[in-house]
């Protein structure tokens, strides 16, 4: 056991990946989490790698670059992929989990490993000596935040939400019915609420009525693309939210044998489904207001709120300019970052942000050459994204197909995703083979 240590602050997803992947290599960390001592807005379980946003990991197949993210990370021993594959709930064509027993899992795991110690207490800067990984995430709190604007100089802002969770038994199931779109996944993974072309005019004019939760005076309101709020979108215009969110394609309401005018999903939060969340309403509505609004739609006429939307600051540092390949400070190597501090965005990219940082770390205590993955894969590809983007026009950034080298020649769409993702995994082995990586793994392995 190394009498050196990491110090990592953030007991999210990129925390809890980066302190389980040092320790495997015989590294000793100290994990500092803030709650259950102090809780952010947005944060209710005490446990670590709370998923806060969504239970959904996004999809599993490899068309998709964040499917082929997961199956890297899998290849390579994430904690995060294994408690998701322990914790899974039905989802279609996507990995989605029991959100109470993911934290639970990661918690029990983080916490027996005999080279791992948490420390439930709030970080107010950043230690003065050793190696340290900053992993606060997107919600860091303001005494944190000022110690590390001493760093990092300006910090960006935009804005997420979250989208309602209501009460299984609550629903007209009269109303509602259980498909997958085109059938996927066991056919039945989600409930819909089928709206007539009437019904989604007036829910329309409805949402762009609606009261919203009001931005702070001197924050600018700045919304990723990949997670806009339902009303947002809806501002776009009248026909936005039924080739979005509430699209009926692929899904034939059987009391009728056609497809609706447009659907809104639910998708289990647990295992016993007992609690649905509405797919894709992130929203600001006030609370009020969303049980007016979304009480409107078919189904959910009495429907029970678990809990209600809600928006808050998300915090992300100027990486391209402040970070190297490694997510190391350009000014002082000593400090790494990770998770969606650093700019990437969703589950898999911020467990992935740490996966890589906790090794780098490791190697870094090590006295030994940090090897990063090749941009050829979805690791290297999101983390020369991050580091190598244009400064000015810096944002959060999920893993997709567009951040990857280009193959030689014209392929067609479905079969170049098929090869660039053949191609990540030839170089995500030869990657692995420099690293060792397995045989830096310690016997604490269960």
């Amino acid at each position: 056991m190394s009498e050196k240590k990491i110090t990592i602050i953030g007991g999210g997803l990129a925390g809890s990946e980066a302190a389980w992947q040092a320790a495997q290599r015989g590294i000793s960390v100290v994990l500092h989490e803030m709650k259950p001592v102090k809780f952010s807005p947005a944060h209710e379980l005490p446990g670590l790698a709370e998923l806060v946003c969504s239970n959904s990991l996004r999809g599993i197949s490899l068309d998709n670059a964040v499917g082929l993210l997961k199956e890297e990370l899998r290849r390579c021993g994430s904690l995060t992929m294994e408690a998701a594959e322990a914790t899974s709930v039905p989802a279609g064509g996507a990995l989605a989990v029991d959100r109470a027993l993911f934290s639970a899992y990661i918690t029990a795991k983080i916490e027996a490993h005999p080279l791992i110690r948490v420390e439930r207490t709030e970080s107010t800067s950043i230690p003065a000596d050793g190696i340290v990984i900053i992993a606060s995430g997107p919600l860091t709190s303001d005494a944190l935040a000022l110690s590390l604007a001493e760093v990092t100089g300006d910090r960006l802002y935009f804005y997420d939400a979250i989208a309602p969770i209501v009460a299984a038994d609550s629903l007209d199931m009269t109303k509602v019915f259980a498909a997958s779109r085109y059938g996927k996944g066991d056919g039945d993974d989600y409930l819909n609420c089928p709206l007539n072309e009437e019904e989604y005019l007036r829910f329309i004019d409805e949402l762009l009525r609606g009261e919203k939760v009001p931005a702070r005076d001197f924050e600018k309101v700045v919304h990723f693309e990949g997670c806009m709020p339902v009303e947002a979108l809806a501002s776009r215009g009248v026909e936005t939210l039924r080739f979005g969110p509430m699209k009926p394609v692929g899904l034939t309401d059987p009391n009728t044998g056609y497809e609706a005018h447009a659907v809104i999903q639910l998708r289990s939060e647990n295992r016993e489904k007992t609690m649905y969340n509405l797919v894709g309403f992130q929203t600001k509505l006030t609370w009020p207001e969303q049980r007016r609004i979304f009480r409107m739609i078919p189904g959910l006429e009495g429907v029970e709120f678990v809990r209600l939307g809600s928006m808050h600051r998300n915090t992300f540092i100027n990486s391209p300019a402040l970070l190297d390949a490694t997510q190391q400070l350009k000014s002082d190597p000593r400090i790494f970052f990770a998770g969606q501090i650093t700019g990437v965005e969703g589950y898999v990219e911020s467990a992935a942000s740490g996966f890589l940082a906790g090794i780098a770390a490791a190697y870094l205590i090590q006295g030994e050459p940090i090897r990063v993955p090749s941009p050829e894969t979805a690791l290297g590809a999101l983390m020369h994204h991050i580091t190598n983007a244009d400064v000015k026009h810096f944002q959060p950034m999920n893993v997709n197909y567009g951040l990857f080298p280009e193959l030689p020649g014209k392929i067609k769409k479905k079969e170049r995703r098929q090869k660039l993702a053949e191609r990540a995994l030839v170089a995500l082995d030869e990657w692995k083979e420099q690293l060792n990586i397995y045989h830096r793994v310690t016997e604490c392995t269960e």
